[in-house]
Order: structure tokens, then C-alpha cells, then sequence
């Protein structure tokens, strides 16, 4: 199965939209590490199998993780893993107060990559 990637100027848009409807700092504050967290799942694929929801979850560990950008990061990582998962045939069905929850503690480090990837597993399906 061809996958499709999301690319720097994607993550960078959904940054932009998300500072614009919640607030905050826009901008980069890091384009390397931008492009280390989007280049993460790329690599993954490379050289392991993995899921589609481990790719997910390598660009939301990355991106919150890495924090490319001055603020929003949380926010531009969950808005990358579901539309990487959306691109790739799933969509993620979750409450907003339950995927607030998850990706805070991606960032904060108790829950882990391999945690989240499970995370979006549990919440996504095949839209009909």
C-alpha cells in the first residue's frame, strides 16, 4: 500500500490554522527539528513494518516531543497524526476532552510512542 506523507509545509499550515482559531505564538522555532519529526515516521518505515497508527504516532511523538514551533505544538501534533491517518483511509472518532488528555501526556512523557499508536488504534476506523 502507497502511503501518503505529510510534508513541512502541511505541518506548518495546520500550525498556522491552529494558532489562528486557539491563539498563541505563531511561528518555527526550529525548522531542523521540524523536519526531524516529520522525517521520524519516514525512517520508521524504512527500516522496521510499521503500522499505519505507529506512523501516526511518530509524527505526534515527534512534533510534540521535538517542539519545532513556538507554541501550538501539542495542537499541530494531534492535527497531524489524524490527518496522516485520514490521507492513509482511517479517521480518528475519539471525545475532544480524550484526545486533549492523550496528547498532553504524550508531551509530558507518560504516555509513550508505542502507547499512542495504541491510542489511535482503539479510536480510529474505516470511514463507511
Amino acid at each position: 500500500m502507497k502511503r501518503v506523507w505529510l510534508e513541512a509545509e502541511d505541518a506548518i499550515a495546520f500550525h498556522a490554522e491552529q494558532i489562528a482559531q486557539f491563539g498563541g505564538q505563531p511561528g518555527i522555532r526550529d525548522r531542523g527539528l521540524l523536519e526531524s519529526a516529520l522525517g521520524r515516521p519516514r525512517h520508521r518505515a524504512a527500516y522496521e513494518t510499521p503500522t499505519l497508527f505507529e506512523l501516526a504516532a511518530a509524527y505526534a511523538f515527534g512534533i510534540a516531543r521535538n517542539h519545532p514551533f513556538l507554541d501550538g505544538n501539542k495542537r499541530t501534533a494531534l492535527v497531524c497524526a489524524f490527518t496522516f491517518l485520514e490521507l492513509n483511509g482511517w479517521e480518528v472518532r475519539a471525545p475532544e476532552a480524550d484526545a486533549v488528555i492523550a496528547f498532553l501526556a504524550l508531551a509530558d512523557g507518560s504516555m509513550s510512542e508505542k502507547g499512542m499508536a495504541a491510542w489511535l488504534k482503539r479510536h480510529s476506523r474505516r470511514p463507511v
